[in-house]
């Protein structure tokens, strides 16, 4: 395509895996890197493969079947990290090390590499040999015993903090900061990007309000996890969600002027006591019940009480806002997310996950024509 991002001219080989990994790069994709994902073979062979068009994080990039415990497989995945700026991988520590492609092995075809490692508990330690998702690593973080109700248990978070927050976005950082550091020095490294290291660094500021002794171990008790009805998601007439979020007390007075609490210059405006933040709580949704979701967000619309509609993600794509920011796109027939950040010097859109002809793809990133068809045709790539 015509459009080019930030990073074009940036080559990212990415060994395909799941959650953070693929995420970090989309997001590389999409500010101009040409990322070629290479994927198992014996993947394919197994029909494991989800429908290509719904796996949303494998969108702007090609992918190839690679058989990586062959040895012309292994080879033509090292001819390719030897054209490459970027190694992407989200395994378990020791695996691209077994297959002959780990980080030694890399850097000696290309000493400036930046070998990207995104895992759930690090390469060392004693739990980095072992299997774990999102909900496990956030429980470490302290993140997971943060949320939810008082006298309640935790509340999964779906997979935010854990697979993209704490790693996705994590691993995209590391690899940008260190593609800086080898252009300048022609020197590359390692970026071990863990998850808990990621879900840990995101609860920076709740650990220093911790020892402040502001800041509560007993879930729902704390200002920003639902405790103060300033702080809250309230119920309206048809079953459906408001956010309501005016933490200040200027906001606090917007918003209860709107609401028609009458409550500006009242001490109700900065309950201190739980009981009287309890109060407040039920003065609230009492009022919030009477209308539906909708007409609260008409009226609180464009005002600065810091209230907005909880929406489905069927929902968002119609909101005014995200509409006329044009927040979404369709590609293949998929309502899906813009990318982001927004630069000016990014005009790369989303494009749809393609798996393409490899000899085609292989060729693009300079390798020999009659090489590639001879790798697919003895089954190598497929």
């Amino acid at each position: 395509m015509s459009a080019k991002g930030v990073l074009s001219g940036v080559r990212i080989v990415e060994f395909a895996g799941i959650g953070p990994s693929p995420m970090a790069a989309m997001l590389l994709a999409e500010l101009g890197a040409d990322v070629l994902r290479v994927d198992r073979i014996a993947k394919v062979q197994l029909g494991t493969h989800k429908p290509e068009r719904f796996n949303l994080l494998y969108r702007s990039r090609t992918t190839i079947d690679v058989d990586l415990k062959a040895a012309e497989g292994k080879a033509l995945a090292l001819d390719l990290v030897g054209r490459s700026d970027v190694v992407l991988e989200g395994f378990r520590p020791g695996v691209m090390e077994r297959l002959g492609l780990g980080p030694d092995d890399c850097f000696k075809r290309r000493p400036g590499l930046v070998y990207g490692r995104v895992t759930g508990w690090g390469q060392d330690g004693p739990l980095s040999a072992y299997a774990g998702h999102d909900l496990n690593y956030i429980a470490l973080s302290g993140a997971l015993h943060a949320i939810g109700i008082r006298n309640g248990p935790p509340v999964p978070p779906l997979n935010l903090v854990g697979d993209f927050g704490g790693g996705a976005l994590y691993i995209a950082m590391g690899v940008l900061a260190a593609l800086v550091s080898a252009r300048a020095t022609g020197k590359g490294q390692v970026v071990d990007a863990a998850m808990v290291d990621g879900a840990l660094s995101l609860m920076t500021v709740f650990f220093g309000v911790h020892a402040a002794g502001i800041f509560s171990t007993e879930r729902g008790t704390n200002a920003l996890d639902g405790s103060d009805p300033y702080y809250a998601v309230y119920a309206c007439a048809d079953g459906k969600y408001l956010s309501v979020a005016p933490i200040e007390t200027r906001f606090r007075e917007v918003f209860s002027d709107i609401a028609g609490l009458g409550l500006r210059g009242h001490p109700d405006l900065t309950p201190a006591t739980a009981e009287d933040k309890q109060r407040v709580r039920g003065l609230i949704a009492a009022r919030l019940a009477t209308r539906t979701r909708d007409e609260w967000a008409a009226l609180f619309a464009e005002s600065d009480a810091c209230v907005a509609p909880v929406l489905s993600v069927a929902e968002a794509p119609s909101h005014p806002h995200l509409a006329q920011r044009r927040a979404f796109t369709k590609l293949d027939g998929i309502v899906q997310p813009v990318p982001a950040p927004r630069m000016p010097g990014n005009d790369r859109p989303a494009e749809p996950a393609r798996r393409g002809d490899p000899v085609a793809a292989l060729t693009a990133w300079g390798l020999d024509g009659d090489r590639a068809r001879a790798l697919r045709t003895a089954g190598i790539v497929a």
